[in-house]
């Protein structure tokens, strides 16, 4: 992908669309990564797009770690290679449970053009600008939530109960809506989720007929040089009316105990898990407790850096953290024990991660959060949102949450 040829973006509201709509068409396995112009402590996404026709799973992927370019997702449910344990809850869609490609074209998206990596790229870009065609709306769907209120304040007590009893401190507990529909645009949807809800490590991914439609505003995981980055997100409260009634909220956020003592549960977790990987007394704190603005909430956010080791494989960097302790709980494996028995679905790329591996060994993965799954030959998809619950957690509150943040994707999806 050594060539490189350079095309002006056209005057056209729909144009990424179109992009995303020629690579749909020509390849099995594509991933657009895009970050929306928002500032983020160590950058969000580059603004790229990749894609291939062949795959390999993690295992072969690890081989390839520091000498190829690689894209890639990991499921949830690849826990059950880390750990001891089991994914035996109903399947909304089956996902992978890991799946990299080695890039055959990449495109990045300037401000005024497009660089297309590809020996035959002149010819590609022609096509891609000749391919513009009208972009219609979807239809709307039905959402369907596979948990009541009330039996979400059941699971909420049972878990305070593991707390009590001193099983765990903290625990993700995560509720899932289903939808059907056999005329659900993938990429429309993307467009409508980018309108409704842009961030940072937003991502189009595709394998075969299964896409993930993702607006995820939390980094897993980023390796720069021999420097890793984790950025967990514990604390969400809503947006203002105003900038003053913003104001007020951050402020609330900031000063929350609760939302706090979250926080720091899950950023001793991610310290613990890259100091199995990382040189002695390197792993600290940058930032503790910073309060993020996006367009539909803040959020508390704290980095935690260390140095890598030297010859530590992509295999054994997930296996010492993943999956990221802001989706589990402390301590993690009786938190991923527990969710077993309180939810009610298999998360599958929910709370995985999606991210790409420069040939020099750095990458950049997300949290698939605030995202869409969906398989367009079943015409079925499904999206899940959740919540730290620690024993002082008030489940009306904590249930208001997990709604504020499912409520750009119902929207999108209603068509609200």
């Amino acid at each position: 992908m050594s060539e490189k040829f350079v095309f002006s973006i056209p005057d056209h509201l729909d144009w990424k669309c179109h992009l995303l709509q020629w690579f749909d068409n020509q390849y099995l396995y594509f991933s657009f990564f895009q970050n929306n112009g928002i500032s983020y402590p160590h950058d969000g996404f580059p603004n790229v797009i990749f894609a291939a026709n062949q795959f390999l799973d993690l295992a072969e992927a690890d081989r390839f770690y520091g000498k190829n370019e690689l894209v890639g997702i990991v499921s949830y449910d690849y826990k059950n290679k880390v750990e001891k344990l089991r994914s035996n809850n109903s399947v909304p869609v089956d996902c992978p449970e890991s799946l990299f490609f080695i890039p055959e074209i990449k495109i990045e998206i300037g401000k005024n053009n497009f660089t297309v990596f590809h020996p035959e790229g002149k010819r590609i870009g022609g096509e891609i600008l000749e391919s513009i065609q009208l972009i219609l709306s979807n239809p709307t769907v039905k959402v369907n939530p596979l948990t009541t209120r009330q039996d979400y304040f059941s699971a909420i007590k049972a878990i305070q109960n593991h707390i009590e009893e001193g099983d765990m401190y903290e625990l993700n507990f995560c509720l899932a809506f289903t939808f059907e529909s056999q005329n659900w645009n993938p990429i429309i949807g993307y467009k409508d989720l980018m309108e409704k809800s842009p961030m940072p490590f937003s991502s189009l991914f595709k394998a075969k007929e299964k896409y993930l439609i993702g607006a995820s505003p939390e980094r897993f995981l980023k390796k720069e040089g021999n420097q890793l980055i984790a950025q967990p997100i514990k604390g969400t409260i809503k947006r203002g009316k105003d900038s003053v009634e913003d104001e007020i909220l951050k402020n609330q956020l900031l000063h929350s105990e609760k939302e706090r003592a979250e926080n720091l549960m899950i950023v001793d977790l991610m310290r613990n898990d890259l100091s199995k990987i990382s040189e002695t007394g390197s792993v600290e704190v940058e930032e503790l407790f910073g309060v993020y603005t996006f367009a539909k909430v803040h959020q508390m956010i704290s980095t935690v850096s260390s140095t890598i080791k030297n010859e530590v494989g992509l295999k054994e960097i997930f296996h010492a953290t993943f999956p990221m302790g802001s989706m589990t709980g402390a301590p993690k494996i009786k938190c991923m024990e527990l969710i077993e028995g309180y939810e009610n679905f298999q998360r599958g790329w929910f709370s995985g991660t999606l991210g790409h591996i420069q040939a020099n060994g750095d990458f950049d993965f997300n949290v698939v959060i605030r995202s869409i799954i969906f398989d367009q030959n079943e015409g079925k998809g499904y999206f899940a949102v959740g919540s730290a619950i620690t024993y002082d957690a008030d489940a009306g509150y904590e249930y208001e949450e997990c709604l504020l943040k499912a409520s750009a994707i119902i929207e999108v999806l209603e068509g609200i």
